[in-house]
């Protein structure tokens, strides 16, 4: 799947967004417990829905009300509900539709969904570490390859970039290893390093923000901002607020 849009044969280019910005679910339990969660459909836990909240709130004011000149919003998210209920927080104050999309949904880790880290350090200590290592002992368990989740996530955000004009901002809401093997795909990153360790993987309820670069007959999309999150999430309320 190729990373960069070619222009038109006349030399013109296809639409395209004004800008794609990422967004990382909120914490659930399993965050919490640091399980893998991969494909399991794992709900927010109270803080979670907190933190969506905040998040919301900051990127309406920042993407939305300071931004007059992008009127409209398209809102796209993984089918798992931990991402759809991050997606409505912020679209249904906005009166947007938002439209699940099973190739944003988080990357499989196959026998080992649901189990702690711990305890994955535990049973199965070689590719445990093999993992850790980004070696890729998980794949033994069944585990999707990075580099798969990355060609579904370049091919999903190519698709939804093109289907609206630069009036329109794409918020896509997915997961922390979609979005960091997604990006490093879009990005190049997979190129010069194949084992996919070159991007720290984001916070709960943080955001990616790119934008688009037109340049030697290619649409390219470049990195503006990452690991970004509302003023509040830089303080210890962020994984303990006040409920």
């Amino acid at each position: 799947m190729p990373r960069d849009v070619e222009f038109a044969h006349d030399g013109t280019m296809a639409q395209h967004v004004h800008s794609i910005i990422l967004v990382r679910h909120g914490r659930t339990s399993y965050n919490e417990q640091h399980r893998l969660q991969g494909q399991i459909d794992i709900p927010l836990d109270e803080v979670g829905l907190w933190q969506v909240r905040q998040t919301a709130d900051a990127l309406r004011e920042l993407y939305v009300e300071h931004h007059p000149e992008v009127p409209h919003q398209l809102v796209v998210c993984s089918d798992l509900k931990r991402a759809a209920a991050t997606a409505h927080a912020f679209a249904d104050s906005l009166g947007l539709d938002v439209l699940p999309d099973i190739r944003v949904r988080e990357r499989s880790f196959g026998e080992w969904e649901g189990i702690s880290v711990e305890e994955l350090a535990e049973r199965f200590p070689e590719d445990y570490l093999s993992w850790a290592q980004f070696r890729g002992g998980e794949l033994k368990y069944g585990a999707e390859p990075k580099r798969e989740v990355g060609k579904r996530g370049v091919e999903a955000l190519n698709d939804w970039a093109s289907k609206a004009g630069e009036d329109t901002d794409l918020y896509v809401f997915s997961h922390g290893a979609w979005i960091s093997q997604t990006l490093q795909t879009l990005l190049g990153l997979d190129q010069v390093h194949g084992d996919f360790a070159d991007i720290l993987s984001m916070r709960n309820a943080h955001w990616v923000r790119l934008v688009p670069l037109e340049l030697q007959c290619t649409l390219r999309w470049r990195l503006a901002e990452y690991n970004h999150g509302p003023a509040i999430a830089y303080t210890g309320q962020w994984e303990h607020p006040r409920l």
